[in-house]
């Protein structure tokens, strides 16, 4: 038995394969418990700081990307020992095959290590994302996605730099000194999508508009529904999706509509110059009854004869309601109207044609 133990085989006893496959076993036996007991680790740390985190949802979430890595460094330090054989010791294109082995297993655990911490930040969003909704303003929740994606971007990059310098042996110093000269052509380059970038960040701290408040910007008016590195999106009134560049939403007038504290009705009446002057009077007195009227919607107003021109009287109606809903202002809107429009029915008010305006415009223009 002891002599079958010692054969060796490509360069290693038999012996060793088994020690290598036992210890392999071991781990795939015990990597449930093992990797349950690293993220309570995990789990107690984290659970010293303010967050309120949910112990099974952790561990849960953490369990698999740390399976795979604690399984992977297992099988390359125990393959790390075996010795490697003399057949396998070919190149290829100038790269030998152990130098290709061992950079499959480096970019292996790099991987991952970069999806164990690409959970942990999914999870500490998810859990900040909560607090978030516990608040009144929808800022902390964009704040956390944005945040997240951001974070994402930099653990990514950081893997892929570990890739470069444990699977292809590249020096990270001197690549990130290359680096720094393309990414200055390439800042050049992309100088719209950093503004952007530095647009987002102010957008976020200055706060000039939040997700769910209604902006007009560019002549487009919408619902503000996300916004990212680079846009924001607006949900317009017609419902499409639009995409408007953060420079733009910084740098340009934005009219944030959500934050008004009013809105403002404005109608314009030409009577006709036969109307007496008890009808017009009592037409003015009317209007202001009829806004009067509507108090607990129109908070201001103002009914006033505007002009006086051969062909028409001029009556400027102006109010001002609460800060309402679109619908609910349409509908005041209407009732006033139509309110208006009997009246002038009942008394006989007409209005001036469009025909006897123009020729009183052109007879004044000739008297100039």
């Amino acid at each position: 038995m002891r002599s079958f133990l010692q054969t060796v085989y490509l360069d290693n006893t038999i012996e060793s394969y088994l020690v290598c496959l036992g210890a392999i076993l071991l781990v795939l036996l015990l990597n449930r418990y093992l990797s349950r007991y690293i993220s309570a680790a995990f789990f107690r740390v984290l659970n010293r700081t303010s967050l309120h985190i949910q112990r099974e949802t952790f561990i849960r979430l953490l369990r698999g990307p740390i399976n795979v890595f604690l399984l992977l460094l297992v099988v390359f330090l125990t393959f790390d020992k075996l010795n490697f054989p003399r057949v396998l010791q070919f190149t290829i294109h100038r790269i030998s095959f152990r130098q290709i082995i061992d950079s499959t297993g480096n970019a292996a655990l790099t991987v991952a290590f970069t999806w164990l911490l690409l959970r942990l930040i999914d999870f500490i969003a998810s859990v900040l994302q909560q607090r978030a909704d516990l608040t009144q303003t929808p800022t902390d929740n964009q704040l956390v996605v944005f945040f997240k994606d951001f974070l994402k971007v930099i653990v990514i990059f950081i893997g892929l730099l570990l890739l470069i310098r444990f699977t292809f042996y590249k020096d990270v110093a001197t690549l990130l000194a290359g680096f720094g000269i393309v990414g200055a052509a390439l800042a050049l380059a992309a100088r719209e999508s950093l503004e952007n970038l530095i647009a987002s960040f102010i957008i976020f701290f200055d706060k000039p508009f939040y997700p769910g408040d209604i902006v007009k910007v560019q002549g487009i008016t919408g619902t503000v529904e996300r916004i990212g590195l680079r846009s924001t999106r607006i949900r317009t009134d017609q419902k499409t999706y639009v995409t408007v560049p953060n420079k733009q939403m910084v740098d340009t007038i934005l009219d944030n509509l959500s934050l008004r504290t009013q809105r403002r009705g404005f109608l314009a009446l030409e009577i006709n110059s036969s109307s007496s002057y008890d009808q017009v009077n009592e037409l003015l007195q009317e209007i202001e009854q009829i806004t009067l009227a509507r108090k607990d919607r129109i908070v201001n107003h103002s009914v006033v004869l505007a002009d006086i021109n051969k062909n028409s009287y001029v009556i400027q109606v102006e109010y001002f309601t609460g800060p309402v809903p679109m619908e609910e202002f349409n509908r005041v809107r209407q009732q006033l109207n139509l309110s208006i429009i009997r009246y002038m029915e009942e008394k006989g008010i007409k209005l001036a044609s469009k025909e006897e305006i123009v020729l009183a415009q052109q007879a004044a223009s000739r008297e100039e």
